[in-house]
């Protein structure tokens, strides 16, 4: 076979992968894009601009509420930051995240936990649900605290009309069981 051909049919064969894998329609995603249209906080800029940037414009704490911004602290590994909205609250250590470019490059999870795992209980810093592992793992992440949107979150839409890729955990898997599996 000619090199010419050998190229031609790995081009075919990738193109035929990627196919399969991302929809024409799908969206890349960052996360600040993503938890400003879900979440109602408008805020621009890279996630660990946000803590800073909500003084004063929006209410801040350390108690996750459905609808809050989870906003994670720039690490070496995440330069940038992260941020994730608050789905659902499980228990004072539990939460439900719903957030982009996490996991999977671009890709938006829907209800994956969150665990605090702060000595002191206050959510500085948690384990996240990773899509690799199908677990949290053994990474903890430092976080800033939540960031009050004072307003409802808007999962209620129709998530396909935003061109995503939801992914979100079994969570009996964990021994937890709520009312979202009703």
């Amino acid at each position: 076979m000619t090199v010419k051909v050998i190229a031609a049919r790995f081009a075919l064969m990738a193109a035929l992968c990627l196919a399969t894998i991302a929809p024409a329609n799908a969206q890349f995603w960052q996360c600040a894009p993503y938890a400003r249209m879900i979440s109602g906080v408008q805020i621009h800029g890279n996630a660990h601009t946000w803590w800073g940037q909500a003084e004063g414009r929006y209410e801040r704490g350390n108690e996750p509420v459905v609808g809050s911004v989870m906003s994670f602290a720039s690490t070496q590994r995440m330069r940038l930051g992260h941020v994730a909205m608050v789905s659902k609250v499980l228990n004072d250590r539990e939460v439900l995240l719903t957030h982009a470019n996490w996991s999977r490059r671009g890709g938006v999870e829907k209800n994956v936990i969150a665990v605090d795992v702060s000595e002191k209980g206050d959510w500085s810093r948690v384990k996240v649900w990773f899509a690799s592992n199908g677990g949290l793992g053994t990474s903890t992440y430092p976080v800033n605290g939540f960031i009050y949107s004072g307003k409802a979150p808007k999962l209620d839409r129709d998530e396909d009309s935003f061109g995503v890729t939801i992914a979100a955990i079994d969570l009996e898997k964990f021994g937890i069981t709520t009312s979202l599996q009703k």
